[in-house]
């Protein structure tokens, strides 16, 4: 094992992972909110980071190569368990969660199978896309959770005929209630939006490295 930064890096955002779930455990919306779009966010950029730092520096190794994809996974999968539910397990939201889910494991197993032999099955611009994808959608989707406190916070002394009002226009909004309802209602449905992008660029890929998996699941005949 070999510490330098970019392993360091990589282990953060691994242990990042979890973290986002203790956020809603033990702080209320919105600070929670908030905590785990920032540790989201700044664990997803250190999957560039450690990549190019790695490279720059020349200290790639095999503890990093190894780790990487896995930090990967635990922060997309943990953080779409954070989301589908908080998010009351709506179909459009738990259907292309799921189908990300069954990718990773699927494609794990199948890692797990090949052994030695997975290393040679090259990692493609389009799995990569697929990652920028989910990280996007989740980043998104949390940021919706921050609007819609707001919502909540700035109507609370408000009947739905005042907040109606405002929102048509008849009553001068002084406290910026239409660009919250607009974040709320963008980031939500442009999540959900981005989340089933990133679920199509998943199974894409997945079905891309089964195929190429496909010469080595051949059994041996005489």
């Amino acid at each position: 094992m070999t510490w330098n930064v970019p392993n360091i890096l990589t282990v953060l955002r691994l242990l990042a992972a979890p973290a986002l779930a203790v956020m809603f455990l033990y702080f209320k919306t919105p600070w929670a909110d908030w905590f785990a779009l920032i540790l989201f966010v700044t664990a997803a950029l250190t999957d560039f980071l450690d990549g190019y730092l790695a490279r720059a520096w020349k200290q790639e190794s095999k503890f990093g190569a190894m780790l990487d994809p896995i930090a990967d996974k635990a922060m997309v999968l943990i953080a779409l368990l954070v989301i589908v539910g908080f998010s009351g397990v709506k179909a459009w939201i738990l259907l292309p969660a799921t189908m990300i889910f069954f990718r990773e494991v699927f494609v794990s197993g199948l890692r797990e199978f090949l052994g030695d032999k997975a290393g040679s099955l090259k990692v493609t611009k389009l799995a990569k896309w697929k990652t920028t994808a989910q990280m996007v959608a989740i980043a998104v989707l949390f940021s919706q959770g921050i609007f819609a406190d707001k919502f909540v916070e700035l109507t609370q002394a408000m009947d739905p005929h005042m907040i109606d009002a405002i929102l048509m226009g008849q009553i001068k909004d002084l406290n910026g209630l239409g660009w919250v309802k607009t974040g709320a209602a963008f980031s939500y449905y442009g999540g959900i939006t981005l989340l089933w992008i990133a679920a199509a660029l998943t199974l894409i890929t997945g079905w891309d490295y089964f195929v190429k998996a496909l010469p080595f699941l051949k059994d041996d005949t005489k």
